[in-house]
């Protein structure tokens, strides 16, 4: 008999999660979620600012709690789950790793746009060194072909990244997308691999299935699917799904749905749908965490959402370049008032 396929799931609900409510998780919240996690036999839970390492500021916004108190509550809350924490090169430093480090944090996930794995050579290296687990993003993974995206991937593996993952950080991708950049993958590098799905078009579990049909062995979820724009594929679904597509996970499905329905879903602003906002993000192919950013400015400038959202994908703005987004909204502002003033003559 044949043994069924191993996928490991992470859960993302306290890093992706905090951008859906604007990085306001206590340390007291994250403690109970991640607790619920573990008992439900998550490996591997991701705990940090949204945008990551560092990213508490006025231009990311400002976290109810440090970096570092959300993973010391969030270690001391597990007993067996693994605590890992989201670097971005330009944003998080070594320094603040290492205090997660010293907090508890064992695994380091280093997210770098997808043409730019250069970008990654310093903190792998320091990772490693320090005993950390390194698992490597490659953000945007829509923009780049599959092998194209093979060749960074190439880069992240001879560093030393334990796990690459393709990371569809605008929801842009569609099963047979998520399919060929995964096998190219396969292909290409020794090292284990991950997809980090955000739900968009609708297709995040869809996604996620076909990634571990082509060799992805990490798949990333969150509860109830808290997550960036439209949300992230779905951590109790996603362990449901893979078990009826016959794999194995080591999770309690009841224990996540249980701790999806009894502590995630209180904390919650609201239900994680996929808005027009959302969509057109996807659609566009626009990075998730402009999703806020992208209605403040519309509102500001009183033009449509997705008026920017369209002409940020035509530019290829990607993440990083926050400030394109009111750029694009006062030039669309600007074109609207011409016309109506060319109008009135």
């Amino acid at each position: 008999m044949t043994e069924q396929p191993w996928i490991n799931l992470v859960d993302t609900s306290l890093r992706d999660g905090m951008s859906s409510v604007s990085h306001q998780f206590s340390v007291d919240q994250v403690a109970a979620v991640a607790r619920g996690l573990d008992r439900a036999r998550i490996g591997t839970i991701e705990v940090a600012h949204g945008i990551g390492l560092g990213a508490s500021s006025i231009q990311y916004g400002f976290a109810a709690a440090s970096d570092a108190e959300y993973v010391r509550a969030a270690v001391e809350a597990v007993d067996n789950a693994d605590i890992a924490v989201l670097y971005v090169p330009g944003i998080a430093t070594l320094a603040e790793l290492a205090e997660a480090q010293q907090a508890g944090a064992r695994t380091v996930r280093i997210a770098i746009h997808c043409t730019e794995a250069d970008c990654a050579e310093q903190p792998i290296g320091w990772a490693r060194e320090n005993g950390m687990r390194v698992m490597s993003f490659l953000m945007m993974s829509h923009k780049l072909d599959p092998a194209a995206l093979a060749e960074q991937a190439r880069k992240l593996d001879a560093y030393g990244a334990q796990v690459v993952y393709v990371v569809d950080s605008a929801g842009a991708l569609l099963p047979h997308d998520a399919a060929a950049r995964v096998a190219a993958l396969r292909e290409a590098i020794g090292a284990d691999i991950g997809f980090h799905a955000h739900n968009n078009l609708g297709v995040g579990i869809a996604n996620s299935l076909a990634a571990a049909e082509n060799g992805a062995t990490y798949l990333d979820g969150s509860l109830r699917g808290l997550g960036a724009s439209a949300g992230n594929a779905q951590t109790e679904v996603l362990a449901a799904a893979a078990e009826r597509a016959g794999y194995r996970t080591g999770a309690d499905l009841f224990g996540l749905i249980d701790t999806a329905e009894h502590i995630m879903a209180p904390l919650m602003k609201q239900p994680q749908v996929i808005d027009e906002t959302a969509l057109v993000l996807g659609y566009a192919g626009v990075y998730s965490t402009f999703y806020h950013p992208t209605k403040r400015a519309a509102a500001k400038f009183g033009v449509p959402e997705r008026d920017i959202l369209i002409e940020l994908g035509r530019r290829g703005v990607i993440g990083g370049q926050e400030d394109m987004i009111v750029d694009v909204a006062a030039e669309l502002a600007r074109s609207v008032s011409a016309i109506s003033t060319t109008e009135d003559q």
